[in-house]
């Protein structure tokens, strides 16, 4: 587990004496990582009684094309881009803003696969 609370320095770098100590809403969870393969999700309970549905591997995305308003279910080929993290591209990890290429052209994704479960994206012209 990741603590994402405040820092404990300063920005002067001294020590910051905090009055209390962590809490469960301060918790956080390492990266799901999404990879191009046959699907696996993984169920995550959350505050408030919900989950989320953290997508470990997938191979299929809904692309939607703008000009027509249609969308169709295409397999992914590979990762073309990352702003996220270079490395990402030779990884093939999918993260919102990623570019993938499929068989009916390149497209950015714009859901966040490691908190929907699911990969929604945009064709690109």
């Amino acid at each position: 587990m990741r603590w994402q609370g405040s820092s404990r320095r300063k920005v002067t770098g001294g020590k910051v004496i905090v009055a209390r100590g962590k809490r469960k809403f301060e918790m956080g969870r390492e990266s799901a990582d999404t990879r191009i393969s046959e699907i696996k999700r993984k169920n995550v309970p959350v505050m408030g009684g919900n989950r989320k549905v953290r997508l470990l591997q997938c191979n299929v995305a809904n692309i939607t094309n703008q000009k027509n308003g249609k969308t169709v279910s295409v397999t992914i080929e590979t990762v073309v881009d990352n702003a996220a993290n270079k490395h990402y591209v030779r990884r093939n990890i999918l993260t919102k803003g990623s570019v993938i290429r499929t068989p009916i052209g390149t497209a950015r994704v714009t859901s966040r696969p490691g908190q929907d479960g699911v990969v929604n994206a945009v064709l690109i012209e």
